[in-house]
């Protein structure tokens, strides 16, 4: 009985990104998945690259290591892997580089040659046009200062071109490249890449340029396209003789397949003298779109899909896994936003009974956010009898019922409030509370028709907003002239107020400050 899988180990943080489980090894470094995690809930699964621990502490491995981020960070082009980041934490410097669906060439060829079938021609010729328009770009590559940075790859192997699920070929791995600029340089004698595609003058350390990347492609395109590799031998000794000086037979003597007019194109690449080769990687693109026809690309992500489909699956199951466990620990943090009422410290008054609210925040909690609202202005519809006390007693407070009126006439028909039960609620407030008329808006007491007496209704007397409430006739009070400026404030009420019966109605004078006094003459 098979034993269960074990868990997957803890991702480490380093900067802003976490590290997963490995996705891929090579001679100098790891490749693991990540996942950027940003400000306002942004991520994004990524790439990174990492250096063996034992090369971590060598400089000059190090060096290069920052070496192939500054010369990547150049190259913008469709067919070249981009290099997104770079982090430096604990020691230790990892690439952050954009995550491909898809597989290496020389994982796709190793399955080719075990199912005894090489490729199609127009898919390998793609493919490998494709990775002639990268090089090209990274030749092209200029510093920001504008000038030619000379880059020379020299490590142009199946290992280093990943083919998507998109159809993309695409470069990556410029840890070798000669480049203007470069913090490490090669020792005297010594030789990067791999010998089986090195070009005769690279292998003769006489110096690269763009043309021996021309020589690398055009022995991978020979590989793609007859599913064998050009130069092999028991030892490396054998595998530079045979790069020197074996016959390179065209790649239809071994797959009949091959059109012969891209034989043609393959072996003008493969020219040992660089003066006879293809000047430029997009010259031998062009000429192999030509001679080949060109696959789209639904053609060639199917290719990929159908030789490695039990390891992209795989991948793809693990980067799910990763965006669904990160999402959840990186939940996108949203401020808090709270919206105070208007009602001031003197003047707060219950909104709801305290076993409902007891006057706090209300919070409206989603899977993204938590976000607190004011009770006044949360979207909750609430029963009539909840709002009266509450209009009641911002009428009372003395002028405040017109914020409630422009609050809930505002919030449309949904709340069940009108402007006329709020006007009722107000008639029904104590007169005691009332704030005092503004003597400069009151008509003059000639030009104001006195209303008949009537009784004045009682406190309770006001009928609930749920009911159709009768009209309430109310006495309204006999404006009386504004005091001069220079006396704001009466002692007593006016002399002859005492004297005549007809001013007993009403029996009393407001002051400026809404203060009511009785007259003492009608209380007798």
């Amino acid at each position: 009985m098979a034993s269960a899988a074990s868990p997957a180990p803890a991702p480490r943080l380093i900067g802003r990104y976490l590290l997963f489980s490995e996705l891929a090894a090579g001679g100098m470094a790891t490749v693991h998945f990540g996942r950027l995690s940003g400000p306002a809930g942004f991520s994004r699964t990524v790439a990174i690259k990492r250096l063996h621990p034992h090369l971590a502490k060598d400089p000059e491995f190090v060096t290069m290591f920052l070496d192939e981020a500054r010369v990547a960070a150049r190259i913008r082009h469709p067919n070249v892997v981009p290099t997104l980041d770079v982090v430096a934490t604990d020691g230790e410097v990892f690439l952050v580089m954009e995550y491909v669906q898809g597989e290496s060439l020389s994982k796709l060829l190793r399955a080719v040659r075990s199912m005894m079938t090489p490729a199609d021609a127009r898919v390998a010729a793609t493919i490998m046009a494709g990775v002639l328009h990268g090089l090209h770009a990274a030749h092209e590559a200029v510093s920001e200062q504008g000038e030619p940075l000379g880059i020379v790859h020299r490590d142009v192997s199946p290992q280093n071109v990943l083919v998507g699920v998109d159809g993309v070929a695409r470069v990556l791995d410029f840890g070798v490249a000669k480049a203007m600029g470069r913090l490490q340089t090669t020792r005297e004698g010594q030789i990067k890449g791999k010998l089986a595609y090195m070009a005769p003058e690279q292998l003769h350390n006489h110096g690269v340029t763009r043309q021996t990347d021309v020589f690398a492609a055009a022995a991978v395109t020979w590989e793609a396209l007859t599913g064998q590799r050009l130069f092999k031998g028991e030892s490396e000794a054998a595998v530079v003789t045979a790069v020197l000086q074996r016959p390179i037979p065209p790649p239809s003597a071994v797959a009949p397949h091959v059109p012969l007019a891209v034989d043609r194109v393959v072996l003008r690449g493969l020219e040992r003298d660089p003066a006879r080769r293809y000047l430029t990687a997009r010259e031998m693109a062009i000429d192999l779109e030509r001679t080949s026809g060109v696959a789209p690309a639904s053609e060639v992500g199917e290719w990929v899909e159908g030789l490695a489909r039990d390891e992209l699956l795989r991948r793809a199951a693990r980067v799910a896994e990763i965006e669904a466990s990160s999402s959840v620990k990186s939940s996108p943090a949203i401020a808090v936003v709270d919206m105070p009422t208007t009602v001031t410290a003197s003047t707060q008054l219950p909104l709801e009974p305290a076993s409902a609210t007891d006057g706090a925040p209300r919070e409206i909690r989603s899977d993204v956010s938590s976000i607190a609202v004011s009770p006044i202005l949360s979207a909750e519809p609430r029963r009539q009898r909840g709002r009266m006390p509450l209009i009641a007693g911002l009428a009372a407070a003395g002028g405040l019922a017109v914020v409630v009126v422009a609050l809930l006439v505002g919030r449309g028909g949904s709340s069940g409030v009108t402007a006329a039960s709020v006007q009722a609620a107000a008639i029904a407030a104590p007169p005691e509370t009332t704030a005092a008329p503004d003597p400069s808006s009151q008509p003059s007491a000639a030009a104001t028709p006195e209303p008949a007496p009537q009784p004045e209704p009682a406190a309770d007397s006001a009928q609930p907003a749920t009911e159709a409430a009768p009209p309430v006739a109310v006495a309204k009070p006999r404006p009386t002239p504004a005091p001069s400026p220079t006396h704001r404030r009466a002692a007593s009420p006016p002399h002859h107020a005492a004297a005549a019966a007809s001013d007993c109605d009403p029996p009393f004078w407001i002051d400026d400050k809404g203060h009511k006094h009785y007259k003492p003459a009608c209380l007798q």
